[in-house]
């Protein structure tokens, strides 16, 4: 039924690579309206912070389980998985971990923390140090070693 509404993920392994992307754009989103709501101090960007770093937390949660699940029947050699895979799976799982905490501590001091401000901005540039740092293991197991998907038997010629 997956590949009758989205016909580009027939040749999928798992579904972990449709959701991905929303951690990375709703934390990568939080992380930057935290820091425009500290130096403007406007309360509202805050609370769309909140709101971002919240569903990135959940997408984060989507993401690590669905990786998880679909981990042992990706096709990769071992050493692409000793390298990058457990690298990847170790970062992303501390990526969750922070997203957990900071989210925990800005419901609590709803919306943004005025005491301990710029821990908390030190702790959001420290998560998205490591999305990045772990989406680039995964993208790199994505196109240098096909992980994920059905190797493509030959080069693609376009004609006009």
């Amino acid at each position: 039924m997956l590949g009758t509404l989205l016909p580009g993920a027939r040749q999928l392994q798992n579904i972990h690579p449709l959701i991905v992307h929303f951690p990375i754009a709703f934390l990568f989103g939080a992380a930057l309206l935290y820091l425009l709501a500290w130096l403007a101090k406007r309360e509202s960007w805050a609370w769309t912070g909140l709101w971002l770093l919240s569903l990135g937390t959940l997408g984060a949660a989507a993401a690590v389980a669905s990786g998880l699940y679909g981990a042992e029947g990706v096709m990769v050699a071992r050493s692409v998985r000793e390298h990058l895979l457990v690298n990847h799976q170790r970062i992303m799982l501390g990526v969750l971990a922070l997203s957990v905490v900071l989210s925990a501590w800005a419901w609590l001091a709803r919306p943004i923390p005025h005491r301990g401000g710029v821990v908390f901005l030190f702790l959001l540039a420290i998560l998205i140090a490591g999305l990045t740092v772990g989406a680039d293991f995964g993208g790199r197991m994505v196109y240098d070693y096909n992980a994920g998907g059905n190797a493509c038997p030959q080069p693609i010629e376009f004609h006009d």
